[in-house]
């Protein structure tokens, strides 16, 4: 499969740009995972860390349901990957983890993220609240957040995927 990557238009509205900005950074984390197999998205940074490739693409499934679907949209939804016992259960990926189910979750995420907030305004008040902090969030925020979130763990994913295969760029 081949990854389809490109930026926002320079003169988009607002909506557009946000839109435009988390969909190119969200395509950024499938490009630094594309080609590689299971054995090599599992493979950690440096130990003690578990920082895997696989694991940030876990860790964004969970975010994205979590901004968009628990707080945006108030959807009584429960983690996919973490527990209280794991808190970081999304990071802590084993043999038995494989990219097509982590892959296929995240892109559902993805998709209903994108239909949740089809469903607002910019402006817009989240119905739903912070788990920790019982904040509320306008949607300018969230997407706001989510662009920093992905470029943040980008960043991780190019160090991680340098170790893996030498592989550069953006």
């Amino acid at each position: 499969m081949t990854i389809e990557r490109s930026e926002p238009a320079t003169t988009a509205d607002e909506r557009s740009m946000l839109d435009g900005w988390l969909n190119y950074h969200r395509e950024t984390l499938a490009l630094k995972c594309e080609g590689l197999t299971d054995e090599q998205l599992r493979t950690t940074s440096v130990e003690p860390s578990t920082l895997s490739l696989m694991g940030l693409v876990r860790h964004m499934a969970e975010v994205e349901r979590s901004w968009y679907r628990r707080v945006m949209a108030d959807e009584q939804v429960g983690p996919i990957y973490f527990t209280e016992e794991d808190p970081d259960g999304d990071f802590h990926v084993t043999e038995a983890d494989t990219w097509a189910e982590a892959h296929a979750t995240w892109r559902a995420e993805i998709e209903a993220a994108n239909e949740r907030a089809a469903r607002f305004t910019l402006d817009d008040i989240s119905l739903g609240k912070h788990r920790r902090t019982g904040e509320s969030f306008n949607l300018r925020w969230i997407h706001t957040h989510m662009i920093e979130e992905y470029a943040r763990h980008n960043g991780h994913a190019d160090l991680l995927r340098e170790r893996i295969d030498g592989s550069t760029g953006d």
